[in-house]
């Protein structure tokens, strides 16, 4: 599979869409945008192809999911009614996109040196990220906005499942509601799993689908955390961070690890069973 042939079956698979493809040659990018409007998405077509060696026809499913939520939600509408409007908290890396494909502004909070809370309109099985414009068309000041967003979050049902590697505790939220990475704004939930810990706690969020906590009592704690993070963030459509976060009382510290225990980071074990884990997150229901 080459870049041209994932450009037609990605092509063949929207053609029942009412948009317009236009193919970058250059950057091996497919653009996918509305013909009553003109705003669409930009693919990348060079990472889906890395990626279709190993997922086959499962990367492809989800680009195709992806693509079909943010065109129906890209339609010309206003938000007439606050009160039904559910605003959550989304997480992104520094260099994500800043505006839209039409130069609007998103609303954007510095929340690490290595992530930054967008806010989004829930939509059911997507949200639409809020910019500057909307947030005038809702009638709404930032920080209501923030605030909005953060009730909603402390809501949420917070479910997670455990795994001991080597005497450190691994707690990985998987609600499979789009939010998962949001969770780590839940200062409360964070402080009851601190409470839980014996070594230091250790947080990340490699995208906006996973949230793993970690309670590290050894170095192998460390190597296994650092393996983890870095699987989660190559197999996320939207990466954030591979970097860990050290948690303390609600203060976050972005954490380099290094690879010092080589031997015990490739243990075939350890690494098969955090793998399945991880995997579990492959299969969305939202989002």
């Amino acid at each position: 599979m080459n870049v041209f042939q994932m450009r037609d079956k990605l092509k063949d698979r929207l053609k029942h869409l009412d948009v317009k493809f236009s193919f970058n040659r250059e950057d091996e990018t497919l653009r996918i945008s509305r013909v009553d409007n003109g705003k669409g998405v930009t693919v990348k077509i060079n990472p889906i192809v890395a990626k279709y060696k190993s997922q086959k026809e499962k990367i492809v499913d989800e680009i195709i999911y992806y693509v079909n939520e943010a065109i129906e939600q890209m339609k010309d509408e206003t938000l007439d009614h606050n009160d039904e409007i559910q605003v959550m908290p989304v997480l992104r890396s520094p260099s994500f996109d800043k505006k839209d494909k039409n130069g609007n502004a998103f609303v954007i909070d510095q929340h690490t040196a290595e992530t930054n809370i967008y806010y989004a309109v829930d939509l059911g099985k997507s949200y639409r990220l809020i910019d500057e414009s909307m947030l005038q068309e809702m009638n709404v000041t930032k920080q209501q906005l923030k605030e909005m967003a953060l009730f909603n979050v402390r809501k949420l049902e917070n479910k997670y499942t455990t795994d001991e590697v080597k005497g450190n505790i691994f707690y990985f939220v998987n609600s499979n509601d789009g939010y998962d990475a949001s969770r780590i704004l839940n200062t409360s939930f964070l402080n009851d799993i601190q409470a839980q810990c014996e070594g230091e706690m250790l947080v990340a969020v490699p995208h906006q689908d996973v949230l793993i906590i970690a309670d590290i009592c050894n170095k192998t704690g460390y190597d296994v955390m650092a393996h983890l993070t870095m699987e989660f963030f190559t197999k996320g459509l939207v990466p954030i961070t591979s970097l860990s976060l050290g948690y303390e009382n609600g203060h976050f510290e972005p954490i380099f690890i290094l690879g010092k225990n080589n031997k015990q980071k490739r243990d075939p074990n350890v690494i098969q069973r955090l793998e399945a884990t991880r995997k579990q997150y492959e299969n969305k229901d939202k989002k």
